[in-house]
């Protein structure tokens, strides 16, 4: 998503973007198949009815035998409800491979965005994601499913309709084919073209998208510095781009279509021209030359749309270039090869000699670092903003894996767990308190859905939010709104603070847990903290020294002159028992 930090890659071809894209079709393939046969059979049914109109000019309108009119009428009205019930099968099945081929690519692409490093989101735009994840993988989609259906049935109407040309004036067809192949130029003219306008379009869609979400979610901090005019001229800008590259798009295919019609309608009258002179020397007959007429009309339009299909490949090669670039960015870390699933729970964390640098960064973030941590034991972690203590967290997590050194769970590196197991014993309270829209009881069980009633109101009494949850216009069911934005800072940090104590893992780590608080609300914090702490492995990250008592060891991590992140244990020791307050722990019961 950001070119800056990946080498340049050459562009995806519509034949490689197929080849790609293919397997997503695995499993709907029949459907294809079956709706492409269903389109063929509606234009075999076509192709007959202009057959039969022929003998009805011929036998009944020229002769004036009325009673010749019964049989092929019925036979026409029975080919036309075929048709019809075909051509509604083809459509209906087509939607149904291109809609369930959109579903899997979709959730395929996020699935894997899903797996990707924090980096990988800092660096990129939110909005521009948001377009690669449904315009792009849109436009794929018409090219590879429904594009392929529309190929397919294009080139065998083609056949069937130039078949019946030929059956009915052969000289006459080989007329108007020796006029196709202006289509085929015209497509190669437009087609490169395309896709370059394609490009800019996806490109200018995308950051128009990411300017309306950057504001929207920031739109108290545009209202509150007057920053409305600038924000509006900020999307004006990214406005006029997308414009730009969006009528250059417009003005081909406003040029494609009238070109396209102007060659088909000197075909139609070449051919008709031809026809007439055909038909005054009785070489032919009315029934005949309209028949050929019709045949040829109905020729034109498939040969038009395998000229689309060329130009639908060319957006979707700009769309798979965006959407292969998301793909082919690796995780920052990988699941081992044979993961361990099962952990012991116990929550001793051991950070050996670890070293870590961010991907792009000129120094590390942590060199040599080293602790201990066992049950029921706070570690507290302190030092200078950008000296690395949130990085422990991210490591201990697996967001990345360290340059060097290891990281023990139990005596087990994490490296050998399964993401889900690691993730599973290890629970972070994040510096911004981070909700999803929905209502306050979905947000506690968030990390635990199989939670019940009970325990999730035992958590928010342990959290001290019971109360103003019971207080709220819908209790537990009232909504918190986006990022919890309709409740108080405090009230967040409460509903965080029992969603975590939900998921009861036996590792906790608090990141800034009460950055952003007032006095008085950091001291109603601090209970529901202490009780959450009860029981677990914590790793407390703070520049805030309110829970330093608490700490039986408390980490500096500073920066030397070198500017390598360095780690000193403080000079006072771990507290003795008997000089520990009892910690007040939620009943394993009730959670």
């Amino acid at each position: 998503m950001n070119a800056q930090s990946k080498a340049p890659r050459e562009d995806v071809s519509a034949r490689e973007a197929f080849r790609r894209f293919w397997p997503y079709t695995r499993g709907i393939r029949r459907w294809l198949v079956a709706g492409a046969l269903l389109l063929i059979l509606a234009a075999a049914g076509e192709a007959a009815a202009i057959w039969i109109f022929g003998l009805i000019t011929d036998h009944v309108l020229a002769a004036g035998n009325l009673a010749a009119f019964w049989t092929p009428a019925l036979v026409w009205l029975q080919l036309s409800v075929l048709t019809a019930v075909a051509s509604f099968g083809g459509d209906y099945l087509t939607a149904i491979v291109g809609e369930r081929f959109l579903l899997r690519l979709r959730d395929s692409v996020f699935a894997h965005v899903q797996r990707l490093s924090p980096d990988f989101f800092d660096r990129g735009r939110t909005g521009d994601l948001m377009v690669r994840l449904t315009d792009d993988v849109e436009a794929i989609e018409q090219f590879v499913a429904s594009g392929l259906i529309k190929a397919v049935t294009s080139v065998v109407s083609a056949v069937f309709f130039a078949g019946a040309a030929l059956y009915v004036r052969w000289d006459l067809a080989l007329v108007s084919f020796a006029l196709a192949p202006l289509f085929w130029v015209a497509v190669r003219r437009f087609t490169a073209r395309f896709r370059e306008t394609a490009v800019r379009e996806r490109d200018g869609n995308g950051a128009l998208t990411s300017v309306v979400e950057e504001s929207l979610s920031n739109h108290t901090l545009v209202q509150a510095y007057n920053r409305q005019p600038a924000e509006r001229r900020r999307l004006h800008r990214e406005g006029v781009t997308w414009l730009e590259a969006k009528m250059a798009e417009n003005r081909l295919s406003a040029l494609y279509e009238p070109l396209v019609q102007v060659i088909e309608t000197v075909c139609v009258l070449l051919v008709l021209g031809f026809g007439a002179w055909e038909l005054s020397r009785g070489r032919v007959t009315l029934g005949g030359l309209l028949a050929f007429a019709a045949y040829l009309g109905y020729l034109y339009p498939p040969i038009q749309s395998l000229g689309d299909v060329g130009l639908t490949a060319s957006e979707a090669a700009a769309g798979a270039d965006r959407v292969i670039e998301i793909m082919e960015t690796p995780p920052a870390v990988a699941e081992p090869p044979v993961p361990r699933t099962r952990a012991a729970r116990r929550g001793r964390v051991a950070f050996d000699d670890v070293t870590f640098r961010y991907p792009g960064a000129d120094r590390p973030a942590l060199e040599g670092f080293s602790f201990r941590a066992g049950p029921e034991e706070l570690v507290l972690v302190t030092g200078p903003s950008g000296a690395g203590k949130s990085t422990i967290g991210k490591l201990l997590l697996r967001f990345y894996d360290p340059e060097r050194g290891r990281i023990r769970l139990d005596g087990v590196d994490i490296r050998e767990l399964s993401l889900t197991t690691l993730r599973e014993n290890v629970t972070v309270l994040q510096q911004e308190t981070m909700l999803f829209p929905g209502s306050v009881r979905d947000n506690i069980a968030y990390g635990r859905p199989d939670a019940t009633e009970e325990q999730i109101v035992a958590a928010a009494r342990a959290a001290d939010a019971h109360d103003f949850i019971t207080a709220l216009p819908e209790g537990y069911d009232t909504p918190v709104g986006r990022q919890g934005r309709l409740l108080s800072g405090g009230q967040r940090q409460r509903i965080a603070i029992a969603r975590a104590m939900v998921r009861d893992a036996p590792v906790l780590i608090l990141d800034e847990p009460t950055t952003g608080l007032d006095a008085p609300t950091v001291r109603r914090v601090l209970g529901p903290l202490r009780r959450l702490m009860a029981g677990r492995t914590t790793i407390l990250i703070t520049h805030d020294l309110h829970l330093a008592p608490d700490a039986d060891r408390i980490i500096v991590v500073g920066r030397e002159a070198r500017g390598q992140a360095v780690a000193s244990a403080a000079a006072r020791p771990a507290r003795r028992p008997e000089n520990r307050q009892p910690p007040r722990k939620v009943p394993s019961s009730a959670l």
